[in-house]
């Protein structure tokens, strides 16, 4: 049943994706089935926003044929969306690279899972390079969020939407297979209605709705034959994105003011710092914990700030290490970066993460 007023419920991360997509007025969605996400789609298919709202919903007959599908309808100015994990998302890259060349605003969710190759359908956060590095072939770059929770779920799907037309760039959510699963009470927001073509035609001049009496045909492509062209759009690409650093940099702290120790972690791994440095704190030990919400752009300078005064940082992920080399660019040297991490699914522990605080880099300033 639509309303106009927020609504309180109990749900899934990805179900909570999918209810956010509908409510912020998404024309369309395109997806296929991977483990641990497929609750995205099956969510959207049960809920039948096409009765209610006119949203698309299709399955796609694989990944490469749902990022070209939302190519194709970012290029109409449509609210266009795709969710997948780990292995769908490397089928993507070469759609994302166009998208981004195209400037065409679209949201992804990557609800990550263990690898590499087919892996484990387990919780993993080893996609951190593709993501925030560009995963694709060129100079591109995504807008990427970073849920800690299922709220977070559903209220970065409408951010994510909000950032990907404010820069013309596609917008990632990267989660992982907990945040995916897990349960929690959300907080849902009121219906926005999709746009009108008419409406779109005056807000997004770029869009190739079919050009009217007078108008100019709209081209959308990310083909430059001649390398002056291919340089001029790569060097405004690059002063966008030095604009999305300067404006759209998002992080959470914990006990960071008298911090002597900083803990950097992301996603459901944050979550479970947060328990390890209560338990820090309970033992006299002042430790902080430092929360990107936004792995591109990334709070380099939050972290160099808060490590300046302090005697040494332990980044902690799902991972063998990825994060962890912005981490130590964002340092620079000023103070020890070590590192914790689990692989192939394994979740750590906050005894884990406060044993290896202990052994890692309280040991070495004793």
């Amino acid at each position: 049943m639509r309303t106009e007023q927020e609504e309180i419920r109990l749900m899934k991360g990805n179900e909570a994706i999918a209810e956010a997509a509908i409510r912020c007025g998404c024309d369309g969605y395109f997806g296929y089935p991977i483990t641990p996400q497929s609750e995205i789609m099956e969510t959207l298919m049960d809920l039948r926003p096409w009765e209610s709202t006119g949203m698309v919903v299709l399955q796609a007959e694989s990944e490469t044929a749902s990022i070209n599908m939302v190519y194709g309808a970012a290029g109409c100015g449509k609210k266009a969306m795709t969710s997948s994990s780990s292995p769908g998302m490397s089928l993507m890259q070469e759609g994302l690279s166009y998208i981004a060349c195209a400037e065409l605003p679209c949201v992804v969710v990557n609800v990550m899972r263990g690898g590499p190759g087919l892996g484990t359908i387990q919780p993993s956060q080893a996609d951190y390079y593709q993501s925030v590095k560009g995963g694709g072939h060129g100079d591109y770059k995504l807008i990427t969020l970073a849920p800690a929770s299922v709220q977070e779920m559903a209220d970065f799907t409408m951010l994510a939407f909000e950032l990907a037309f404010k820069y013309r760039n596609p917008a990632l959510i990267l989660a992982d297979g907990i945040i995916g699963q897990m349960m929690e009470k959300v907080v849902l927001p009121p219906y926005q209605a999709r746009m009108t073509e008419e409406e779109i035609r005056r807000k997004y001049p770029w869009a190739t709705l079919g050009k009217l009496r007078g108008q100019k045909q709209n081209i959308i492509t990310s083909l430059c034959l001649l390398p002056e062209e291919m340089e001029a759009v790569n060097l405004h690409l690059q002063a966008k994105y030095r604009q999305v650093e300067q404006n759209e940099v998002r992080y959470e702290t914990l006990h960071c003011d008298d911090a002597e120790y900083l803990i950097v972690a992301f996603g459901s791994t944050a979550r479970v710092c947060q328990k390890a440095v209560e338990t820090a704190r309970e033992q006299g030990i002042k430790v902080g914990l430092l929360r990107p919400i936004t792995l591109y752009p990334y709070p380099s300078e939050a972290i160099a700030r808060i490590a300046g005064r302090g005697r040494g940082v332990l980044t902690v992920e799902m991972s063998a290490g990825q994060m962890l080399d912005d981490v130590r660019l964002a340092v620079n040297g000023a103070v020890p970066v070590e590192f914790f991490g689990r692989l192939g699914g394994i979740v750590p522990a906050p005894d884990e993460v406060f044993e290896a605080l202990k052994t890692k880099l309280i040991k070495e300033n004793v």
